[in-house]
């Protein structure tokens, strides 16, 4: 489990976390979501020592996450976290091949065949096949994220992190993202976290979710529960999409 207390998050002068607590549950598709600007990325890469917090402590299962890089503890635990960036951030001079493969040259010791299986092994989870020595300009917007996700599981054993994992894809691509995140999650008993603001996605995979509005934690519970909320902030994000109506309208249970 992923324990955040009183995180305090400054750029500036500017408080983009306010006294942030939390926690992410093991095994299930968890979800920081609110509107642009609400500080959701910016806890995400707290929690993974992008960003150093200002006040606060980090624990992933009990172990204290240091902005010290070299600490014993954030070691261990940052080479535990795979994190699929909201660009994908694909290397563009490396194939797909080359760049799924880097985490393995950067944090493992394997043979060059036992990283070529796990490569391979990770794309046919994404679905792809007979892409590796494609460059990411070759290839369409879904593929590369579907890559960039394949990269992120290639060495991961225990967290998983997604920022905006549906940006600028279409709806049956986005689609097609949820449920492979979902599938990864089940399989390897991951502790995922994602962040979005996408309705679809958060009514249909998550399952913790914890909501952010103007720099502070609003609310925290499930996607059932959210339905009959009485946090205002919270539905002012919701009713912000048609799709919530219809749900509500139609009273389907999550």
């Amino acid at each position: 489990m992923i324990i955040f207390n009183n995180i305090v998050k400054k750029f500036n002068n500017h408080t983009v976390l306010d006294d942030v607590s939390g926690k992410f549950i093991d095994g299930k598709v968890n979800m920081i979501i609110g509107l642009s600007g609400s500080g959701k990325s910016v806890l995400l890469k707290s929690l993974v020592g992008i960003f150093a917090v200002d006040k606060g402590e980090i624990t992933f299962d009990g172990k204290k996450m240091t902005a010290d890089f070299y600490n014993e503890n954030s070691i261990s635990l940052k080479k535990n976290i795979g994190i699929l960036f909201q660009n994908g951030a694909l290397f563009a001079s490396k194939n797909v091949e080359e760049n799924v493969k880097f985490p393995l040259d950067m944090l493992t010791d394997l043979s060059d065949k036992e990283k070529k299986d796990r490569v391979e092994y990770c794309l046919e989870c994404v679905g792809l096949k007979n892409i590796n020595k494609k460059y990411p300009d070759e290839i369409s917007g879904g593929m590369k994220k579907r890559v960039a996700l394949a990269r992120a599981i290639v060495n991961i054993k225990k967290y998983l992190f997604c920022d905006e994992p549906n940006s600028g894809l279409d709806p049956q691509t986005s689609l097609m993202i949820d449920e492979l995140i979902q599938d990864i999650t089940k399989k390897n008993n991951l502790t995922t976290l994602i962040v979005t603001h996408n309705i679809d996605s958060i009514l249909s995979i998550g399952e913790h979710i914890i909501f952010l509005s103007k720099s502070k934690k609003r609310w925290e519970g499930t996607p059932k529960e959210i339905l009959n909320t009485d946090n205002e902030d919270l539905n002012n994000f919701l009713h912000s999409s048609k799709t919530i109506n219809i749900i509500r309208d139609n009273n389907f249970i999550i």
